[in-house]
């Protein structure tokens, strides 16, 4: 089945999150990570720390624009999905990790991305 235009969309603004995280040094490690709690968006390496990202695409700031649409149930969520990968890759001893937002808008030809490191705290 074809993906509708909002898919492409999403997955444009999730390529874009992910072209800025690797300009920024960060290394691909996972993508669309899922298990019974949910999905995290891209695992990336940042120099000794596993960071589990959550892209957010928003087409415009109002109520908040995309990063405040991570509320307190999505954060704990994701939460449970990242420890869900550090036990079953067997890395929650030995490495570092952090839960990072990317919020990505839509800008004429391109997107308008920031990035949020350490966006939740567990």
């Amino acid at each position: 089945m074809p993906k509708t235009t909002k898919q492409q969309t999403g997955q444009a603004g999730e390529d874009a999150a992910l072209q800025h995280l690797q300009t920024a040094g960060l290394k691909l490690i996972d993508r669309n990570y899922h298990c019974r709690w949910g999905e995290i968006d891209l695992v990336m390496q940042d120099k000794d720390c596993i960071v589990f990202v959550e892209v957010r695409l928003r087409s415009s700031g109002a109520f908040g624009g995309a990063a405040a649409s991570v509320d307190l149930r999505k954060q704990k969520k994701l939460q449970k999905t990242a420890l869900h990968y550090l036990q079953k890759n067997r890395l929650s001893a030995r490495q570092a990790a952090r839960i990072d937002v990317v919020a990505v808008r839509p800008s004429r030809e391109t997107f308008d991305v920031e990035w949020i490191q350490n966006a939740i705290q567990s």
